[in-house]
């Protein structure tokens, strides 16, 4: 029979800390907002500190769960799954921005002049636009491949160490017991990173502190005034796509409670939001969903995956913020004009991985396949791209949460048991120790 571990004090808790830096962060930003845009130091080196380690976990934790799981034609199965889930998830959020930017209309009554809009500004967004432009399907692909597989990891790019290590982990299988010490060394190696990634992301509350601090400061508390309506639909969109969309799929595929799912995510959750960065709690996320009940080959394949083809809240974006200039600019849409949105966009979102200022960009493209759209118009959301970007990076981690849960059930790679103890809070998980679960009840033991 298991003992109840002690609680931790509350000024330990991350998700305290998280919180005290976000709320010092506001009062720093309207109170100093000079300095405070100068703590920008410490978002940026947090960020930096999470990037240095998210490729070699990935490579790691792919490997070490395709040359576990044995069954190659397995790994095959829940990949092919995990992309039909992608698609259909994707094509209903894109439909949900169409909707509501119809229904609701944020635009409307703006009539924009885009002969008097800033061309200029579109300057650093343009020079990336070419790499989707005219790209098509084979060239996205190709870009999937990395030149070297060192290149992959020194770049960063989650979706070349993603393919490089399915390679190597499926090479690893195939081998057999030859093969088994480096199988074991990656092992190791994967445990060393996550005691790496334990210690950075106890200064998660300077990074927050640091992020709202300079967006405080630099844009102020009422920077949300314009264009007010975009943002608050947005939100909007988001939180009713989480919680109804999502929600529902987790209930009928898991049986599991969509704000329970979301509180046991709040410390990963609360630092997204202030960084306005998904990438920033990728290695945390998988670790946790580890710890919920769901099979590590699923969650070394599926989540690093979808960080490029399940876009959920930037789906939606893409379509609503195509609406908004549209009606901005008093551009009529013709319903075959809404379907072309509709079709590019379930391409365009696919390109979002490695491009700079992707929301904007990927925007760009798919404002140049419609042509009825004047593409200046992109010059209306460059000025709350930031607070939208909030939205969108809790959107889409939440989406690749739900989706690895679902890919697992469906696979029976999940245990609803554990689950449900982790999420009633019947079991501790803490991710900044090697420790599986802690019972907290004695009758669970």
């Amino acid at each position: 029979m298991a003992t109840a571990p002690s609680r931790s004090p509350l000024h330990k808790s991350l998700f305290l800390q998280v919180v005290a830096g976000l709320i010092l962060g506001i009062v720093l930003g309207t109170a100093a907002p000079q300095f405070a845009v100068g703590l920008k130091f410490f978002s940026d080196a947090f960020l930096k500190l999470i990037s240095m380690i998210v490729a070699p976990i990935v490579f790691c934790v792919v490997v070490h769960g395709i040359a576990g799981a044995g069954d190659l034609k397995k790994v095959g199965r829940v990949g092919g799954k995990a992309l039909l889930y992608f698609e259909i998830m994707t094509t209903v959020a894109l439909a949900v921005g169409l909707f509501l930017g119809f229904v609701v209309q944020p635009g409307v009554g703006m009539n924009i002049d885009t002969t008097k809009l800033d061309a200029h500004a579109l300057g650093t967004y343009s020079e990336n636009a070419h790499k989707l432009q005219g790209a098509g399907i084979g060239s996205f692909i190709l870009n999937i491949i990395p030149t070297t597989s060192f290149d992959a990891l020194a770049r960063n790019d989650v979706l070349q160490v993603l393919f490089f290590a399915i390679m190597f982990g499926i090479s690893l299988s195939l081998v057999g017991e030859p093969a088994a010490p480096v199988s074991n060394m990656i092992e190791s190696v994967s445990k060393v990173l996550f005691r790496a990634m334990g210690l950075i992301v106890r200064l998660a509350p300077l990074g927050v502190l640091g992020a709202v601090a300079y967006t405080v400061g630099l844009y102020g508390i009422g920077s949300l005034e314009q264009l007010a309506s975009l943002v608050v639909l947005f939100w909007v969109a988001v939180a009713l796509f989480v919680v109804v969309v999502l929600g529902i799929v987790l209930r009928v595929v898991a049986g599991l409670n969509i704000l329970r799912f979301l509180l046991y995510f709040r410390e990963e959750l609360t630092i997204v939001l202030a960084t306005a960065s998904s990438e920033a709690v990728l290695p945390q996320i998988m670790r946790k969903l580890e710890r919920l009940g769901v099979k590590p080959a699923v969650v070394g394949l599926v989540v690093p995956t979808g960080y490029s083809f399940n876009l959920d809240a930037f789906s939606i974006y893409l379509t609503l913020a195509t609406v908004f200039i549209a009606q901005a600019t008093n551009t009529h849409l013709s319903f075959g004009d809404l379907l072309l949105v509709l079709g590019i966009s379930l391409v365009t979102s696919k390109g979002a991985h490695g491009v700079p200022g992707s929301a904007i960009v990927i925007l760009a493209a798919t404002l140049n396949a419609v042509p009825a759209i004047p593409a200046i118009g992109l010059v209306l959301v460059l000025s709350v791209d930031w607070f939208i970007g909030m939205a969108r990076a809790l959107g889409n981690i939440i989406g690749n949460c739900v989706a690895t849960v679902v890919v697992a059930a469906w696979e029976r790679d999940f245990d609803r048991v554990q689950a449900r103890q982790v999420l009633s809070g019947a079991v501790t998980v803490d991710i900044l120790d090697d420790a599986g679960p802690s019972v907290l009840t004695e009758e669970l033991a």
